[in-house]
């Protein structure tokens, strides 16, 4: 990837990105349809703005901010984002998850489905882009804290729900990850 800017097109940046786009809009939406529709949706923007790609090697992070970006466009105009104050009492949060249980990506997915949306996006930036609390914070105009606290309650709710079976224990949970990310 490595062109210079006049000898890339559309057509290589969608062959190039199409499925790690497509992934994050899964991951975001929740069902094939809108996820879909917000692909095509970024890389239509992205056809219109391709002046304003400096680095053809950060193609794949410009196009995940179109995603994001689109994704609370759409879901800002359809219902705002409510995030109700909860309580959070670390004691309760987390609870030791089998080792060997594999999770199944419908599984997975039907998880995420039941996080807020601006909880569930903190979530998927941090795992799927890999981003920082501090980048985090930095690409959605919020505390750093409240990011963090969102973050913690998002991945607190994640492992509930994938992990129900088990009875809640007052140990501390080695954090989740997810995609082999190691949490701070």
């Amino acid at each position: 990837m490595a062109e210079d800017k006049a000898g890339f097109d559309i057509a290589q940046l969608v062959a190039a990105n199409y499925q790690a786009v497509y992934r994050y809009a899964y991951r975001l939406c929740g069902s094939v349809a809108d996820a879909e529709d917000l692909t095509q949706k970024v890389f239509l923007t992205a056809q219109g703005n391709m002046g304003q790609l400096r680095n053809i090697d950060s193609s794949r992070s410009w196009l995940f901010t179109i995603l994001r970006n689109c994704f609370l466009r759409d879901r800002q105009r359809q219902r705002p984002i409510i995030e109700s104050n909860l309580s959070f009492n670390i004691d309760h949060i987390s609870f030791e998850a089998p080792k060997d249980k594999e999770i199944e990506p419908e599984q997975l997915q039907a998880a995420l489905d039941e996080i807020p949306e601006l909880s569930r996006l903190i979530l998927v930036m941090f795992y799927f882009e890999e981003r920082s609390y501090r980048e985090i914070a930095q690409q959605l105009d919020l505390p750093l804290g409240t990011v963090m606290s969102r973050l913690a309650r998002a991945k607190d709710r994640l492992r509930t729900k994938l992990f129900s079976s088990n009875p809640p224990s007052r140990k501390r949970h080695p954090r989740l990850t997810l995609q082999g990310r190691r949490d701070i």
